[in-house]
């Protein structure tokens, strides 16, 4: 009897480590067949502004690179081996999504004044769980606008918060804020100089509404500090004159806008058309009545 309980237990081991075996291959087989997801992350600050994270999802499916709708990413802080979540937010049809933080305070840095958020996926039946960790330290831009032997100038500073350190050395871009793309003015590269600080001549002739300018100076892309951006509004540009039409009575107006010969001569026509109409049934009634 003990020897057959013994045959017993060992086949139900044996059964019991061939049915999870099983589970186990058929789980990583279905984890091969997802697709690996690409997150990007980005961090931005704009001074007396946003400051948010841009991500992105992508993913390499069939030999061509796609974007990853409506998938939930969750961000999480982290600093001294400890993890805060900052909360969820979902991508769009284009695989963008945009967490904006109400202020830089919600964060908490790590020991070396640095700020790590990790940006997470779990995964989902298509794809593969993901992350990405973005790592920055607090800046500041702070610009300004003089004028001197009767020519304009952008004057900026760039300063690290934790070590309230001027920053050399470091590139930033000025230009004025358009509608698609904005306008680089000044040299291609302006490196701050001991003193943290670049300054930048700004040309004549911009046009700008009522001609003020909104003028741009950006930390971009920087591997210690991510993007940071100060904005200028200031009466340098030359006004633009609305030449505009659109509310005058041409071919290309609104239909209230139409042209009044656009409406006259039609209109006449077609009267004039249903007026001889009108006149050669009056006139066949009136031959059919003599013919009676």
């Amino acid at each position: 009897m003990k020897t057959l309980l013994k045959y017993h237990f060992i086949f139900l081991s044996f059964l019991y480590a061939f049915l999870f075996n099983v589970e186990v291959q058929t789980l990583h087989a279905q984890e091969a067949k997802k697709n690996t997801v690409r997150l990007k992350a980005d961090y931005f600050k704009i001074m007396d502004g946003e400051i948010y994270f841009d991500l992105t999802a992508t993913a390499r499916v069939d030999g061509e690179n796609i974007n990853v709708p409506n998938i939930d990413l969750i961000l999480t802080n982290e600093f001294n081996d400890e993890e805060v979540e900052l909360g969820t937010t979902k991508t769009n049809t284009m695989g963008k999504s945009k967490y904006v933080l109400k202020s830089l305070n919600e964060l908490k840095p790590d020991s070396s004044n640095i700020y790590n958020v990790t940006v997470s996926f779990k995964g989902n039946e298509n794809f593969k769980r993901a992350s990405r960790t973005v790592s920055f330290k607090d800046a500041s831009i702070t610009a300004s606008i003089f004028t001197k032997d009767s020519i304009n100038y952008v004057s900026a500073t760039l300063k690290e918060i934790s070590t309230d350190s001027l920053l050399s050395d470091k590139y930033l871009n000025v230009q004025v804020q358009r509608l698609f793309r904005p306008l680089r003015i000044g040299e291609e590269f302006n490196s701050t100089d001991e003193n943290g600080t670049i300054i930048v001549p700004i040309e004549e002739g911009i046009p700008g509404i009522d001609g003020n300018l909104i003028i741009e100076v950006v930390l971009k892309d920087s591997d210690d500090y991510g993007t940071v951006k100060a904005m200028i509004s200031a009466p340098l540009g030359k006004p633009i004159v609305d030449e505009s039409t659109f509310d005058q009575r041409k071919m290309w107006s609104p239909r209230d806008k139409t042209p009044l010969f656009l409406l006259i001569f039609p209109n006449l026509i077609i009267f004039g058309m249903w007026g001889l109409i009108v006149y050669l049934i009056i006139n066949l009634f009136k031959i059919h009545k003599t013919k009676t």
